[in-house]
């Protein structure tokens, strides 16, 4: 008999790219209103073509700006932070985070899937997911170059669905 939790459809996402299948556990538990988000940009198709347009080595992944700046967001309005209480969630390899600017309250489309721990954004980011399957090709995203991680021809999302929705 296995401990792990049946997954639920309705709260996993299936993340499509060039170098495999990826699969999300999302954490309503922690972050409702950034799942909530997530999965309407998932449905609307929001994320299908989008570049991972930030990628630094031993750090993350970053994608889901339509512009690839690093600059824009969705229609949807900004989300307020949902930050992990210490002890509760931390960001380790294969957590999901939000994006944000300096103000901690202006996430919106955009968010990151860990390489590796980074304990410096453990409750100053917002997580809301952590790949449980097909870590190995997140590992295979096109890496950026210099201190911003900037990809010059990147790889990007082929689809994002919530599983509920797969037939």
């Amino acid at each position: 008999m296995s401990d792990t939790p049946a997954a639920d459809p309705e709260n996993t996402l299936i993340l499509e790219i060039e170098h495999g299948t990826v699969t999300i556990a999302l954490r309503p538990d922690l972050a409702p209103k950034h799942v909530e988000q997530i999965k309407t940009l998932a449905r609307q198709g929001f994320y299908d073509g989008i570049s991972f347009h930030r990628v630094m080595e031993g750090f993350m992944a970053q994608g889901g700006d339509p512009t690839g700046t690093g600059s824009g967001g969705s229609e949807l309005p900004d989300i307020e932070a949902e930050f992990s209480q210490p002890g509760t969630a931390r960001f380790v390899r294969g957590t999901c985070g939000m994006a944000r600017t300096s103000n901690p309250n202006s996430a919106n489309s955009q968010f990151f899937i860990m390489f590796a721990p980074a304990p410096s954004l453990d409750g100053q980011y917002t997580i809301w997911g952590q790949v449980t399957s097909g870590m190995e090709a997140i590992d295979k995203i096109k890496r950026g170059a210099g201190g911003s991680g900037t990809v010059q021809g990147p790889d990007k999302i082929r689809s994002l669905k919530v599983a509920a929705d797969v037939a």
